[in-house]
């Protein structure tokens, strides 16, 4: 499994449905983002970062859910309505959302003390989501299958990570020095939504992995 071979392939799916996913996640994507700068406005600059993690538990599995259903369907040359997809990660979202807070907190967790445990579980983690979405799987379910999925594919998963978030952080640290957020409200709305929307690539690229991963997991 190389993990160029898997960003290429990300990057042509991603290429020839753009125009889907851009409807199907952006609208839901700016919603987030309004209500996150709803929030931090009215809390103030002192507030704690656990409101943003509960804007993000409304929304992100809602988008996130139907883009992880709209991959799986256009993997299997099947065409759904967006209305469909939404519909489906709405019955999901109660899940989803308990999943992304475990799944979220250990990561914190794990950063705040030590770095390399954090970046341990985010990695380990990464098919938890998929696991849920497509398996089925309940939350803790779908969270140690991801770790068992993992398992000798670290290194892999790691680089494809790297090689989605590096670029985007540096260029995300680049553009907020060069027009500052505060300076600017819409401005901010929207870098935050087109940040939020460019790591959606990642989904793409995990759910690459996935779908290789599970061809000998699955049939153990």
């Amino acid at each position: 499994m190389n993990p160029m071979t898997v960003l290429r392939d990300a990057l042509y799916f991603t290429q020839r449905n753009l125009g889907q996913i851009v409807m199907l996640c952006l609208p839901l994507i700016v919603l987030e983002t309004i209500i996150t700068q709803m929030v931090s406005s009215a809390s103030g600059p002192d507030a704690s970062p656990g409101y943003d993690l509960l804007v993000g538990l409304l929304v992100y599995p809602l988008y996130t859910g139907a883009l992880i259903l709209f991959l799986d369907a256009r993997s299997r040359g099947e065409s759904p309505r967006n209305s469909d997809l939404l519909a489906r990660a709405l019955s999901l979202w109660p899940n989803f959302a308990l999943l992304s807070a475990i799944s979220t907190l250990a990561i914190v967790l794990g950063l705040s003390i030590l770095v390399l445990p954090g970046i341990f579980m985010t990695i380990v983690f990464a098919f938890s989501e998929y696991r849920l979405v497509l398996r089925g799987e309940g939350p803790l379910a779908a969270l140690k299958s991801s770790v068992l999925m993992s398992r000798g594919h670290f290194w892999q998963i790691f680089t494809c990570v790297a090689a989605v978030l590096a670029p985007l952080m540096l260029l995300k640290e680049l553009t907020f020095s060069a027009f500052p957020k505060d300076e600017n409200l819409f401005l901010s709305l929207a870098l935050d939504s087109l940040y939020s929307f460019l790591q959606l690539f990642l989904t793409v690229v995990v759910f690459r992995l996935f779908m290789l991963i599970s061809e000998s997991f699955d049939s153990k």
